[in-house]
């Protein structure tokens, strides 16, 4: 009877090492839902500041129609089901020009309203930043669980499949050209 319980856990422990290994994939993989969620609020959050930002700016500075068009523009395409990464970056680059275009206007620069809500999208953009590095280290996290033996072979038991990590556009990558 001892030898019947000592097989009997023999071959018991391989299945809660299965069991273990496939929660914590599930935790892992659940971390990165969370992580790219929460950059989803923030753009949420993004998305709803402009259309104040746009107004504010077109008050005192209506011939820069040209940067508020884009603005909105890369903001509908942005908000658009299915949007990509692409779309963002387009956004908070067109945000970049409309900034740095409204500070040429003293007016606008004392205006209390317009810097509070460049305060808030300073604020938003480095949640948004903050939130990205959250994403891509829980994808870095879930990628080494499902690669690493010996838990590669129970992800690859049960199709867990290796998640892609937040980039930026190539363009992006080169250092702006500063010029005083």
């Amino acid at each position: 009877m001892e030898h019947l319980w000592g097989w009997l856990c023999l071959l018991l422990l391989p299945g809660i090492w299965v069991l273990l290994v496939y929660n914590s994939l599930v935790n892992h993989r659940n971390q990165v839902r969370l992580a790219f969620a929460t950059i989803d609020v923030q753009l949420k959050k993004r998305f709803d500041l402009v259309p104040n930002l746009v107004e504010t700016v077109r008050g005192y500075a209506e011939h820069e129609r040209e940067a508020l068009e884009n603005v909105t523009l890369a903001r509908n395409h942005a908000a658009a089901p299915g949007a990509d990464w692409q779309a963002q970056e387009t956004l908070q680059h067109s945000l970049g020009i409309l900034v740095a275009r409204a500070e040429a206007y003293p007016d606008l620069k004392a205006s209390a309203h317009f810097l509070m809500l460049q305060r808030q999208l300073s604020e938003c953009e480095a949640q948004i930043a903050a939130a990205r590095r959250t994403y891509n280290a829980s994808v870095m996290d879930y990628n080494n669980t499902v690669e690493m033996f010996p838990s590669s072979l129970v992800a690859g038991i049960f199709r867990f499949a290796r998640k892609p990590e937040f980039e930026i556009a190539i363009a992006e990558r080169e250092a702006p050209d500063v010029r005083f």
